[in-house]
């Protein structure tokens, strides 16, 4: 099994602790994570592009010219889609783009993402991220300490100040064990753990 550091918020080390091989050292599989990612941004599609067709477009119904004996083509209503102003041909309406790939490709393809983050030397544990206030300023002072630029920090329960404290700095987030996923997992150059979300994600990924 991994054995990594625990750092505390000045990055002086505290303290050691054994990660899954499960989770943290797993295979790493380019094309789950490929999957996943691609079917979350899917999700994230509004679908709203919308064009009207010729039965939606304002105009009259009544045929422009007589059918036969005027040279032109024939046509039985301006709306058609061949004509200015008309209705568009095969245009898109508003969809759903969104679909989801079997649990057990989200779950391999995370831990893929987790096992890369390790690997690289991105991944750091944090035994807490202790905030009494709401400061931007002082998270931002933590991360300079632990000389991070850009990271995505778990917390294994809702923790509001932390939260608030980081939603305006640019290049981090963070979010709750429950809501870890692949493409957040990519997008930061980090990934900070606490110690306290550690069990949540075993739990998550080794049912």
């Amino acid at each position: 099994m991994p054995i990594v550091d625990v750092y505390n918020l000045k990055k002086e080390r505290v303290g050691q602790v054994e990660l899954s091989d499960l989770i943290y050292d797993a295979p790493i599989r380019p094309y789950l994570i490929h999957e996943v990612v691609v079917a979350q941004l899917a999700s994230r599609r509004a679908g709203s592009a919308c064009t009207k067709t010729r039965s939606e477009v304002h105009g009259t119904s009544h045929k422009p010219f007589r059918q036969k004996g005027t040279g032109r083509a024939r046509v039985g209503d301006v709306k058609s889609g061949t004509r200015r102003h008309g209705g568009t041909i095969f245009g898109p309406k508003p969809r759903d783009f969104g679909y989801q790939p079997p649990k057990k490709v989200r779950r391999g393809a995370l831990r893929s993402a987790l096992s890369a983050k390790l690997k690289d030397q991105e991944l750091l544990v944090l035994d807490a991220f202790p905030m009494d206030e709401i400061k931007t300023r002082r998270f931002v002072e933590a991360m300079s300490a632990l000389q991070l630029h850009g990271a995505l920090v778990i917390t294994d329960a809702p923790d509001l100040t932390l939260e608030k404290s980081a939603r305006n700095v640019p290049g981090f987030k963070v979010l709750r064990v429950d809501g870890l996923n692949c493409y957040d997992v990519l997008k930061y150059k980090h990934l900070v753990l606490l110690q306290s979300s550690l069990p949540k994600i075993e739990e998550r990924l080794l049912k």
